[in-house]
């Protein structure tokens, strides 16, 4: 057993080591883009969001669903999934500060950041984000702080302000798309209660994942019955989630106006396909199949699966949501978009306009993300061995 360990703890100071270089190595991308502007990302002004907007969004989502679990053990009483709070937590807090530091790196220029404070501008939802996320990742650290305390009244106290502060933080993610009436596919009323049904699924998912390499590691067990229950738990935000995505498309497609077929078109069949029908059919169909048989249910590696598979599918959703409207023009009447300046692009006159851009991004992104990504696992990582064990 002391072998066993050992050998456990040099593979994982050896995973560790690798994904600290990854983070030191994505440093001098980031100095690099700091240095040079956005414009050595794929980023333009057609398409003004690209990589780190689509990893926000996915780990506000990520975030959120770790403390609705976690928050709803108390306010409801369930005492099996108290057993998971902690975890559930960090999660949350880690997921929530990579989260955060997207949108500082979006920035460009990261003295930029004062004018998020000195021009906050009230009427945006994007300053209710920044509002909402603030208070936010407070709650988190309380949480951790109580939790780790023991004290189980301040915790339940303080989950009566998480729960709905949880489901509020995607809300307001989402209706910085959902009230964007110049966009086809994101102006929708029901654009919140998606994101909603994704971070469920999406943050519960990682919590079974955590909770089987935390199990494996030796770190904390929750028991193979709570295990299940999660699991079962988790088949059933599957269906709430496509139940709204239904509902979604059978809006945008039933009055068949010539904006919402061709953002169906280009959805299904066109740029954004690829990631649509993995959604559908490797983030919802084939998990929900998985985990709707209690014997699968109770094999680790299928939920761990299955879990992997919904957290991929809510990737691509965040893929074809964002970049299905912006290959839609809403620019009508006009030269179209400024794709810069003319000295920039070597051109005059109207050629420096376009009804549409593209994106693809570019290495320094990718390598940027990889580092926020290292930095989740090792956090979370770090915290379950430090906190998880003496909870």
């Amino acid at each position: 057993m002391d072998k066993r360990k050992a050998l456990f703890r040099g593979r994982t100071m050896e995973v560790v080591v690798v994904l600290a270089a990854v983070v030191l190595a994505a440093v001098g991308c980031w100095v690099a883009q700091q240095t040079y502007g956005l414009g050595i990302t794929g980023m333009n002004n057609s398409n003004s969001w690209g990589l780190y907007i689509m990893a926000f969004m996915f780990f506000v989502g990520l975030s959120a669903g770790g403390l609705i679990v976690a928050s709803s053990a108390h306010v409801f009483g369930i005492e099996s999934f108290k057993r998971v709070s902690m975890p559930a937590v960090i999660t949350s807090t880690v997921c929530i500060l990579c989260a955060g530091a997207f949108i500082l790196i979006d920035l460009g220029g990261i003295q930029r950041i004062w004018n998020m404070f000195i021009h906050l501008n009230f009427t945006s939802p994007l300053a209710w984000d920044m509002c909402v996320i603030t208070t936010y990742l407070v709650i988190n650290v309380l949480d951790i702080i109580w939790l780790r305390r023991g004290d189980e009244r301040k915790v339940k106290m303080l989950s009566y302000v998480a729960l709905p502060v949880a489901i509020l933080v995607h809300s307001v993610t989402a209706w910085i798309f959902g009230l964007e009436i110049a966009k086809e596919g994101w102006y929708s009323a029901i654009m919140a209660p998606i994101f909603v049904a994704s971070a469920c699924d999406s943050g519960l998912a990682l919590l079974m994942v955590v909770l089987a390499a935390v199990r494996k590691a030796g770190v904390f067990d929750c028991g193979r019955e709570l295990f299940a229950n999660l699991a079962r738990l988790l088949a059933t935000f599957i269906a709430v989630d496509a139940f709204f995505i239904g509902c979604e498309l059978l809006t945008t497609a039933y009055p068949g106006t010539e904006g919402a077929s061709h953002v169906l078109g280009i959805m299904t069949s066109g740029a954004t396909a690829p990631f649509f029908w993995f959604e559908i059919l490797g983030g919802l169909l084939i998990p929900f199949v998985l985990l709707a048989s209690a014997k699968r249910r109770e094999r680790t590696g299928v939920v761990v699966a299955a879990s992997a598979l919904v957290m991929c599918g809510v990737f691509c959703k965040r893929v074809w949501l964002l970049f299905t409207s912006f290959a839609v023009t809403n620019v009508y009447g006009a030269p179209g978009i400024s794709s810069g300046s003319t000295a920039a692009r070597g051109a005059d006159g109207f050629d420096m306009w376009a009804l549409a851009g593209s994106y693809m991004p570019q290495p320094v992104e990718f390598a940027v993300v990889a580092a926020v990504v290292s930095f989740c696992i090792l956090g979370i990582a770090l915290l379950s061995k430090k906190l998880v064990a003496k909870a």
